[in-house]
């Protein structure tokens, strides 16, 4: 991800840390006879799997994602019909935990709707951030008492691994919160996430050919209360144009999904620094379009994966998306070679940036000395390292064989 990749490499490791990345004999030499206990695998040492995107509490929910939609509103009133039953969402998130550590995931941005859930992170040990859920908040009650109601919850959230704010969407938060639940966080060293470019009617609409607003006048000097109120009022403008107005982007933001996005709206996340979690699986389930991932790669956008979550997708194996990205990039014609090497980096580091979590103390998403030992070992056959990065990305789902989170063998 930062360095070439190594053949017959090692990774020592003291203290939770990574201390030598090399090739095995440098490695042991630098150890300088200093005892030490020696673990090898046959197959990929990998770091430890990002999950850029999930929903850890709704893995009790897979019924919802084991079937297939006609679009967003289709599946999202499946999703309100299950939702709406019992649910242990403690156990749920927990269990979600084991599976995404198995699959060799060692860190999650997971996004909590229930307060019970709130913990999963930190109970499996895992890296990520835990980003509370704000929706369903129009001007009047949020003004009223929203805000000092939110303040009390994030609160209650961890801030072991990290703590965050997930403004839902454009379409289910007013313009009061959108303006200042960034605020919020920002004030707080915090970080933010949000559905973006995920339903249809998020998209752009233009009157014509010449790509003017179907309204004749910018939408933010009409005063509009929400985003759906600006498109009853007939302006054209972009779920994203409409964030992005509102000061939502930025380097300490990033989005989940990104599939209707203009190459305006792709290039104002790239002006913003806002990374994107691609989740291709589950956007074929909801019945979406695949994400532009060949148009991203050109451009040259930051992204990252995500599994989303098991109501809207057949499993919480990060590799299974990665191969999904790699038969839409190369269907969508993009035909470079690095294609493998540039999806196992937005697995990785690629999660790790869009988390604020690939540099600093703590850092992850890449074996580099003095970085969190956290890693992830895939069984694979091929004999040259070009082989065996194709191999883990067109055929990686349920390979994994080892995952340490912190130098400790966990799964």
């Amino acid at each position: 991800m930062t360095a070439p990749p190594i053949a017959d490499g090692a990774v020592a490791v003291r203290d939770g840390r990574i201390l030598h990345v090399g090739e095995r004999s440098w490695v042991v030499d630098q150890l300088d006879g200093s005892a030490f206990t020696e673990r090898r695998w046959r197959g990929a040492l990998l770091p430890g799997l990002v999950n850029a995107h999930s929903h850890l509490q709704y893995t009790g929910m897979d019924s919802v994602g084991s079937g297939q939609y006609d679009g967003f509103e289709d599946w999202a009133a499946a999703f309100n019909r299950d939702y709406a039953e019992p649910h242990d969402w403690r156990a749920e998130a927990a269990e979600g935990a084991h599976r995404s550590i198995a699959a060799g995931v060692t860190s999650i941005a997971d996004v909590v709707t229930d307060i019970e859930a709130a913990t999963a992170l930190e109970d499996a040990g895992l890296g990520g951030i835990a980003y509370w859920a704000v929706m369903d908040w129009e001007n009047a009650a949020w003004q009223q008492h929203g805000r000092a109601q939110v303040l009390d919850e994030l609160a209650r959230i961890p801030t072991t691994p990290g703590a965050g704010l997930s403004p839902h969407a454009p379409y289910s938060l007013d313009v009061a919160p959108l303006l200042e639940l960034p605020d919020i966080v920002r004030q707080r060293g915090l970080r933010l996430h949000l559905h973006l470019g995920e339903a249809a009617f998020e998209g752009e609409r233009l009157a014509g050919a010449d790509g003017t607003d179907l309204h004749g006048t910018d939408w933010h000097l009409a005063n509009v209360p929400s985003f759906r109120a600006m498109r009853a009022l007939g302006f054209g403008a972009s779920a994203t144009a409409f964030v992005d107005r509102l000061g939502v982007l930025g380097p300490d933001c990033h989005i989940a999904h990104g599939v209707y996005m203009t190459a305006e709206d792709r290039a104002l996340l790239r002006a913003r620094g806002t990374a994107v979690a691609l989740c291709p699986r589950s956007n074929a389930v909801i019945g979406l379009d695949p994400p532009p991932v060949a148009d991203y790669l050109r451009e040259g956008s930051p992204i990252a994966i995500g599994t989303d979550s098991l109501s809207s997708s057949p499993s919480l194996d990060l590799m299974a998306d990665v191969t999904a990205l790699h038969r839409i990039a190369r269907a969508q014609g993009y035909g470079d070679r690095d294609l493998h090497g540039r999806l196992l980096a937005a697995a990785t580091l690629g999660g790790a940036h869009a988390m604020g979590l690939a540099v600093g103390q703590d850092r992850i998403g890449h074996l580099a000395v003095g970085a969190r030992a956290d890693l992830a070992v895939f069984d694979v056959d091929s004999r040259t390292v070009p082989d065996a990065l194709a191999e883990l990305v067109e055929d990686g789902a349920g390979r994994a064989v080892a995952t340490v989170i912190r130098g400790k063998m966990v799964a």
